[in-house]
């Protein structure tokens, strides 16, 4: 699956990977409820640290559709809440 990061580029990433980045995005959906700030930083931080560490980086030139868009590492919580589907930003 080709993963955008706004602000950053793509990269490419095995199915294999979502279990993992899917339980990062349930904990940043229940930070977002709780309204915990500091909880929900650092759990995007790290969401998209893993995605950095198991994908594969696109060329630049590449010109490839996302079939997965990230929000950047500075996004609000405000700016993530309109980027989330009922799934949060991981599908499955």
């Amino acid at each position: 699956m080709i993963v955008r990061i706004m602000g950053e580029g793509q990269v490419k990433l095995d199915d294999a990977h979502f279990t993992e980045l899917n339980k990062l995005d349930d904990e940043l959906l229940e930070e977002m409820e709780s309204g915990d700030v500091e909880g929900f930083r650092r759990t995007l931080g790290a969401l998209l640290d893993a995605v950095r560490r198991m994908g594969t980086p696109l060329p630049d030139d590449a010109l490839e559709p996302s079939e997965l868009i990230l929000p950047s590492p500075d996004a609000t919580l405000g700016e993530v809440r309109e980027m989330l589907s009922d799934d949060g930003l991981i599908p499955g």
